[in-house]
């Protein structure tokens, strides 16, 4: 599976079967969140068989069940925290779909006072991510068509045209895909509209699949 294969397989899951991450995949994920980690100056911590972040009302009313690992998603305060956890994220997740994992992003439906106890004194919990073998794959969501996120006034090359449509995939909350990606003297941007808790990580996320699948770095 590649990662274009991966951005149109992962859906996001809730219900998980309690299998085990085997050792060779748990090793696979530690490394890529070290790499990360270093490059991002996120704290991105991974948590194996422990179902406490996921072991309350608030979780089980937002449809979790035998969610036993999770992504803590968290670092020091500054301006781009929100968009660096939706970047490398969502990295980690398209790893894990890769490996045969399932994710869900959960930015409200989980044990949060539990989680906080878990991230050091001066670090700021954005969010977290379950992962883990689902009951099912998860289902697509109805997506926008490509000419209502794109804003471009030069020709597309194909790999902007690459990287719109995988922009597409991206989860963002309530899917509501508030997105724009244009091209500037041939140089893509990306901008998010609307203000809100989760509109940075959206942009963050949209930015990796843009960027992944396109191979040009965007601006923001």
């Amino acid at each position: 599976m590649d990662i274009m294969q991966a951005m149109e397989a992962r859906h996001s899951v809730r219900a998980y079967t309690g299998k085990k991450i085997e050792l060779e995949k748990r090793q696979i994920l530690d490394e890529l969140i070290r790499q990360c980690n270093a490059e991002s100056g996120l704290h991105i911590q991974i948590r194996y068989d422990d179902p406490t972040a996921f072991d309350s009302a608030l979780a089980h009313y937002g449809k979790f069940r035998n969610v036993e690992n999770y992504l803590i998603l968290a670092g020091t305060p500054r301006d781009d925290l929100e968009e660096q956890c939706g970047y490398y994220g969502e990295r980690i997740v398209l790893e894990a779909q890769m490996l045969g994992l399932n994710t869900c992003w959960a930015a409200l439906s989980f044990h949060k006072s539990a989680v906080k106890k878990l991230v050091p004194a001066g670090e700021k919990l954005v969010l977290v991510i379950a992962i883990g073998y689902g009951e099912t794959r998860g289902a697509a969501h109805k997506s926008k068509s490509i000419d209502r996120v794109v804003s471009v006034q030069e020709e597309m090359p194909d790999w902007f045209w690459r990287g719109a449509e995988a922009a597409l995939l991206a989860p963002t909350a309530i899917n509501q895909q508030k997105f724009k990606i244009g091209l500037k003297n041939g140089k893509p941007w990306i901008s998010v509209s609307g203000m809100g808790p989760y509109t940075k990580i959206d942009l963050g996320i949209v930015k990796y699949h843009f960027e992944a699948a396109s191979g040009h770095q965007a601006t923001t």
